[in-house]
């Protein structure tokens, strides 16, 4: 048995649009097919064709309705005509278009009124319909039936025929009071930046109209939201007697711009956000002087009065049967093909090989071949395609660069790190914080991404945002990590890169105690991180390299392993950081995965590892304190000390570096831990005091350091 669920149809005021849901009255679905279908049919026969039922009620005048599922690109099945055109075809009935017949004659329209679009490209088209001495009054029973079927309430029968010609064709229209425009003339334009607004509608409030919006305005005024609300103030009224009948077609991410700028959402908007093309505007709007010729009587001024761009020329798409049947695995004739592709109005020719079909205007969603296979699957139906109950599958092998990145995602989460996923766009002041010298942006052509539309050319603005997150929830040290693209672009190259982000809070416990301290210890801590991810990857000497600057770091320097640039790392601009809330000092580092850094590591990986046997024979340590200028690097003291390559040195490690008042300003002072062992006896100290010596006469003569006892 079918149930009832609640109608679907988007709201006046709403904070997001409901679902693509269709309410039909089963009697006014059933005006345009012959023999008329039962509810049980129109359902059955929706739901085969992709639209499916949703639900049933009776309303309260005793009409049945439907509730009938759409997708967003199927916008001209947004109405009864449309769906019948798609029930008729599978279900054998004649589609029976309404008959229509305008009087000719009258005084010209052109001289009622004049239309002015200055927005054409959001405005493709714009027409107007005059008659005059029309009555209003209440709409006749068989329209009210109609309309309430669906859950509308009847007003008059000028607005109700408008709303019979909405939910009939498609196709949004709009009457205005004809006396009560300004100056003769409508004009399709930008709103003026404070410009007022009055909607129509019980207890609404005028509204402040901002440049990006589209109004329809007469000599004065905006009186209308274009595709979304008319105005109060031109509304018909019962005193009305001459009538502006709209029928236009506008931009569809204008309408629906604006209807979300303003929290206001009508039927009509519903409809142009999924697209009304120009060539379907005059059906409609003869459609609808008629009818109201009939409902209210009046005459028809002669003609109608438009501007905008030129129509399109309908669309050709060809579709090979052979292809049709390769694709869908169905053996249907050439003919049955042509039989579904002209029920739905696609004019089709056969010529040699192919078929040419000529799409009607409404098929908006119709510019491929594919998509012409889809509706003859479609029309001809789902359940006739084959169903393969079993799918071969090949088991590939890990591959070598996941494997990797597994490995070094493992070890960092060892380490204390957590892993993020972050959104790929960013706000442009982020991303000029950390964009190469001489390279672009790349910026995504979205209004849904106003505020941050840059494709981000590096990793470190997000996570630093993820550290403020955990920040103000309370979390002192954050180390985070992430693989990701990023993208941007070089005398109009497009580049792509993928790479691993890292970022670190100063450690608790460090004992550090001023900002450069911090900053010093984190970087500690990411240059130890980063030697550990070289290993896992493939081994090879890390050195930073000082004297590149980095776009967006205070101390920085370029990741070489054996001479080759893999990444960067250093300490971000305190400025920066600042500003997403961070006091204490960030360090971060981006290695690069693809296409270059450590790709070519990757794909081998995992790396030749060599064994061999552990020393045999107690080393010796000799801490040393070695006072320098600011400006020498780690790499400098390392070449100093193995210059002449002394033969007991067995590895050198950083131990700490100091700056403080005792030292001479621009001075630090660095302790290392020199290792000293022979591969075949016990060393004694007095064999390192000569090599001791030699180091420190270098230390002395390559970096000008000074010695500390």
């Amino acid at each position: 048995m079918k149930t009832s669920t609640p109608a679907g149809r988007p709201p006046d005021r709403l904070t997001g649009y409901s679902s693509r849901i269709m309410r039909t009255s089963i009697t006014w679905l059933n005006d345009y097919l012959d023999p008329p279908l039962d509810a049980l049919t129109q359902a059955d026969l929706l739901t085969a064709a992709g639209f499916p039922y949703d639900g049933e009620d009776v309303a309260e005048n005793g009409e049945a309705w439907q509730e009938i599922e759409t997708t967003s690109n199927r916008g001209d099945c947004l109405c009864h005509f449309g769906l019948a055109r798609e029930a008729a075809l599978l279900g054998g009935s004649r589609l029976k278009t309404p008959e229509v017949s305008l009087p000719a004659g009258g005084p010209p329209t052109s001289a009622s009124i004049e239309i002015r679009n200055t927005e054409p490209e959001r405005c493709p088209l714009y027409t107007g319909r005059v008659i005059r001495g029309v009555k209003v009054g209440p709409s006749p029973d068989w329209l009210q039936r109609r309309l309430i079927a669906i859950g509308l309430v009847p007003r008059n029968n000028l607005v109700d025929a408008t709303n019979f010609v909405l939910f009939e064709y498609g196709q949004p229209t709009h009457v205005f009071d004809l006396d009560t425009l300004r100056g003769g003339r409508i004009e399709i334009r930008a709103a003026r930046a404070g410009e007022s607004f009055l909607p129509i509608g019980e207890g609404a409030e005028k509204i402040k109209l901002v440049p990006e919006d589209l109004v329809i305005a007469d000599a004065e005024r905006a009186i209308a939201m274009a595709g979304v609300k008319g105005g109060a103030e031109t509304s018909v009224t019962d005193g009305t007697t001459n009538i502006l009948l709209e029928a236009a077609t506008f931009d569809p991410v204008a309408v629906r711009n604006t209807a979300r700028r303003h929290r206001i959402a009508s039927d009509s908007s519903y409809r142009f956000e999924r697209g009304v093309h120009p060539a379907d505007i005059s059906v409609a709007t003869d459609r609808l002087a008629a009818l109201i010729l009939e409902l209210a009587g009046g005459e028809l001024c002669d003609g109608t009065v438009a501007d905008g761009q030129p129509i399109p020329n309908a669309r050709s798409v060809s579709m090979r049967p052979a292809r049709c049947r390769a694709v869908l695995g169905i053996d249907i004739a050439d003919e049955e093909i042509i039989r579904l592709l002209d029920g739905l109005g696609f004019a089709p020719t056969a010529v040699d090989d192919d078929i040419q079909c000529t799409i009607p205007p409404r098929r908006l969603d119709i510019s491929r071949e594919a998509d012409l296979i889809e509706e003859i699957a479609r029309t001809h139906g789902l359940d006739a395609l084959p169903i393969n109950e079993t799918i071969r599958i090949r088991a590939v092998a890990p591959q070598p660069v996941d494997e990797g990145l597994n490995a070094v995602r493992e070890m960092l989460v060892g380490a204390g790190f957590n892993e993020t996923v972050t959104h790929t766009l960013i706000g442009p002041d982020a991303a000029a914080a950390f964009l190469e010298p001489g390279h672009g942006v790349l910026k995504v052509d979205d209004d849904r991404a106003a505020a941050e539309p840059i494709l981000r050319p590096s990793l470190i603005p997000s996570l630093i945002r993820v550290a403020q997150h955990n920040h103000d929830l309370g979390t002192s040290n954050v180390r985070l990590f992430e693989t990701a693209s990023v993208f941007d672009q070089c005398d109009g190259v497009h580049r792509e890169r993928r790479l691993l982000g890292l970022l670190v809070d100063p450690p608790e416990g460090s004992g550090a105690r001023d900002h450069a301290s911090h900053g010093q210890a984190a970087f500690g801590v990411l240059r130890t991180t980063v030697d550990r991810i070289v290993t896992i990857i493939g081994g090879g000497h890390v050195e930073i390299d000082g004297s590149v600057d980095i776009q967006g770091f205070t101390a920085s320097g370029a990741i070489r392993v054996d001479g080759r640039l893999i990444g960067t790392l250093g300490l971000v601009d305190p400025g920066f950081a600042q500003q997403h809330g961070h006091d204490r000092p960030l360090v971060a580092a981006e290695i690069e995965l693809a296409p270059e850094g450590v790709a070519n590591a990757l794909s081998t990986w995992p790396p030749e590892s060599s064994a061999a046997a552990l020393a045999a024979f107690p080393a010796i340590d000799r801490d040393l304190t070695v006072l320098v200028d600011e400006p020498v690097t780690w790499a400098e003291i390392e070449r100093a000390i193995h210059s002449g390559t002394p033969e007991l040195l067995d590895c050198t490690e950083f131990v700490t570096v100091f700056r403080g008042a005792k030292l001479p300003k621009g001075r630090k002072a660095i302790t290392l831990r020199l290792r000293f062992r022979a591969p075949d006896r016990t060393l004694r100290h007095d064999e390192v005091d000569p090599q001791m010596t030699t180091i420190t006469a270098n230390l002395i003569e390559a970096v000008g350091g000074e010695i500390r006892q």
